[in-house]
């Protein structure tokens, strides 16, 4: 089998790696565009529409240095001594599989992971020789970002940070508890959040001068949500001390899917709202300036899945006091329902010229104004809304 081939039969295997490309949609659409903007890549090869920091789009594949894993993760399709077929690619042949992707562009960037094969520091040896084979003997100009393999070491995560563009490590649960019934052999804190630190570390003491872009790459993780008991609650406060305290960039919430031959084939599958709450409370820590304590959560410790938990707070806080758009500052205005940072920056912006006083000005502004007018006013007077809507 060549190495081309060899990609195409991963592609079955990369359903829990964490993609760069979820939107803010609800299931359905997301499911509905999706199938249709990805069909022609992934005929052949695990493609996506990556939507990388910035705002840029890519199509980046989505691969695997192998599918031989000696771990036995209770959800995994790929843990050990399950019957299906594996695969292994060499640094080389794996580098010029993804160089031949890159000139036909069908791929403009790589996400490599791997199954662990002969442990952690092995495993993460194999992925940074393919790294530096892409740029350095390759020239390979494009987006890579490298997966940190359970018990990867200090040194190691340096070199990763010193040749991708993003990197992250797959906490998979928010506590150790809850990976123990994920993952039985990982260990939570020495394998999987001490090389979280370490990137934090590296950023804050070390110069990027031997980065290839002369600057540190972001870092990010994933969890798999659903099957061990976990709470949104418990997701989100590691979530947000990571942001804070570790500099994370994004984290990733993977809604469990049974997989047939593994301890867990028997468990429901994600209710797919779920996963989207917690992705809109994600951006909303991350980019509306709203601190984990102000969300709404029901007493078992999950977000409610019939509403945005942005509505639930403007219902709480701004109902009886509505912010005025002509003088409200920005972290205000991102409070407002329908207004994201874009849009408050706009507003800011609008007003400077003259003041707001019709819903039309906002509505020319591209705000959804049946969402924002129950929370605001327009110098000083309450525009007309449906109480409906809040229902």
């Amino acid at each position: 089998m060549d190495a081309l081939s060899k990609i195409q039969s991963l592609d079955r295997f990369m359903h829990y790696e964490l993609a760069e490309d979820h939107q803010l949609r609800s299931p359905s659409t997301t499911s509905a565009q999706c199938r249709g903007e990805l069909a022609i890549l992934k005929e052949h090869f695990p493609v996506t529409h990556a939507h990388l920091p910035g705002g840029k789009t890519i199509p980046l594949l989505k691969t695997m240095q192998t599918s031989v894993c000696e771990n036995d993760c209770n959800y995994c399709c790929f843990r050990k001594g399950r019957d299906t077929e594996r695969v292994m690619l060499s640094p080389d042949e794996l580098a010029d599989a993804i160089i031949k992707l890159d000139h036909a562009s069908i791929a403009r960037g790589v996400f490599l992971s791997s199954g662990v094969f002969h442990g952690g520091v092995t495993s993460q040896d194999r992925l940074i020789a393919t790294a530096e084979v892409l740029r350095f003997k390759r020239y390979y100009q494009g987006y890579i970002h490298l997966k940190i393999m359970p018990g990867a070491e200090r040194e190691q995560v340096l070199r990763c940070l010193q040749l991708a563009d993003r990197v992250s490590i797959n906490l998979e649960g928010p506590n150790p508890a809850s990976l123990a019934r994920l993952a039985p052999h990982k260990v939570f804190f020495d394998q999987l959040l001490q090389p979280l630190k370490w990137i934090a570390e590296i950023r804050q003491n070390d110069e990027p001068k031997n980065t290839w872009k002369q600057r540190w790459p972001s870092s990010c993780t994933q969890f798999v949500v659903g099957a061990a008991g976990e709470t949104d609650l418990e997701l989100l406060s590691l979530t947000s001390n990571l942001q804070h305290q570790y500099g994370l960039a994004r984290a990733y919430y993977s809604g469990f899917s049974p997989v047939v031959d593994t301890p867990f084939e028997n468990l429901p599958p994600l209710n797919p709202w779920r996963e989207h709450r917690l992705y809109q409370a994600f951006f909303l820590m991350r980019d509306y300036q709203i601190d984990l304590e102000e969300l709404e959560f029901m007493p078992a410790g999950d977000l409610p899945l019939e509403k945005d938990p942005k509505m639930f707070l403007a219902e709480r806080q701004l109902l009886q006091q509505p912010i005025e758009i002509n003088t409200a500052d920005y972290k205000q205005l991102l409070r407002v329902p329908g207004i994201g940072p874009n849009k408050a920056r706009l507003v800011m912006q609008k007003r400077r010229v003259h003041k707001i006083r019709e819903l039309y000005q906002l509505k020319l502004l591209g705000i959804p104004t049946f969402k924002a007018s129950p929370f605001i006013l327009l110098d000083g007077q309450r525009p007309a809304y449906q109480q409906s809507l809040l229902a």
